[in-house]
């Protein structure tokens, strides 16, 4: 497979990266409701100017697929960050890393069971070694510490937001819809605004000052128009079981970026715990032999 097909999602999860950052810094600065809300009005408003008259001119396909627009928007804009707004309030960044890093296995199974894909070997071993590394990083070397932590109300909202975004890209590939991706994506947007709309007028409205602006700038275009085309792309590309294992890289370009930006020691588990995710990323790119028959070849024969 050519390399430049994995330059999508590896851009896509350095970017969700640094806006895990940004969900704790929301934290006491503005409401869940009102960055879920406004991060995606934002999105609307950069991407109409250029992306309405192509929507316009497809707006015959947008009508017969609409109920489909409208359930990925909810999924995959949503809820996958809605949920993880609200769960920074009761959960901790270890937590958050830990649940965002089940979307890969989260996906090979619900692939499983939608898309009658069988897991390649890849998958399941690459998805296996990654999550090993994910709680060697998270777990500052000993990953049996995670064990004690605390469950709060926020590590279900998390459960529930990664069982989204990991159904999200399958049913991204389930579906295919044959629209131009920006006027897929604006579509998705338009849903996901009337979706988070009452939240928005029931919830606390907090106002947009200087506090917050950087806050929804970085999560309404980088995280949301730039993430989600490229992610819409690479699943397309090299599908959702394989897209999805890059997600647990997330961890490791965190520790990057703090290491960057706010001066923070990298210690030899960050080291460790990097090259296993390497290597499980890795495996699930090159390891692609089903490890069963598709159910559709194993009835004909």
């Amino acid at each position: 497979m050519p390399f430049k097909y994995f330059i999508p999602p590896l851009i896509a999860v350095l970017i969700w990266s640094g806006n895990m950052t940004i969900n704790q810094l929301t934290v006491g600065t503005i409401a869940p409701s009102s960055i879920a809300f406004l991060r995606w009005l934002l999105a609307l408003v950069v991407l109409t100017p250029f992306v309405l008259p192509a929507a316009l001119r497809h707006r015959d396909e947008i009508r017969r697929q609409w109920p489909r627009l409208a359930l990925l928007g909810l999924l995959g804009m949503g809820l996958w960050q809605g949920l993880a707004y609200v769960a920074a309030a009761t959960t901790s960044a270890t937590n958050m890393g830990i649940l965002a890093a089940m979307v890969p296995l989260l996906t090979v199974l619900l692939s499983a069971l939608i898309l009658r894909e069988p897991p390649t070997l890849g998958g399941v071993l690459g998805g296996a070694v990654a999550f090993v590394g994910v709680t060697v990083l998270l777990g500052h070397g000993n990953p049996l510490s995670l064990l004690h932590l605390e469950v709060a109300r926020g590590d279900a909202l998390m459960v529930a937001a990664a069982t989204c975004y990991a159904l999200y890209g399958v049913m991204l590939k389930l579906w295919g819809m044959q629209l131009p991706p920006w006027v897929m994506l604006y579509a998705q947007v338009c849903f996901a605004v009337l979706f988070l709309l009452p939240g928005y007028l029931l919830g606390p409205m907090t106002p947009v000052d200087i506090h917050n602006i950087g806050l929804i700038a970085y999560a309404g275009i980088p995280a949301s128009i730039i993430t989600t085309y490229l992610w819409m792309r690479a699943v397309r590309q090299i599908g959702a079981n394989q897209a999805s294992i890059f997600i647990n890289l997330m961890p490791l370009f965190s520790a990057i970026i703090a290491m960057l930006l706010l001066g923070e020691r990298v210690a030899g588990f960050h080291f460790i715990g990097g090259l296993l995710i390497l290597t499980g990323v890795i495996m699930a790119q090159t390891l692609t032999r089903p490890l069963a028959q598709p159910m559709a070849r194993s009835e004909r024969a």
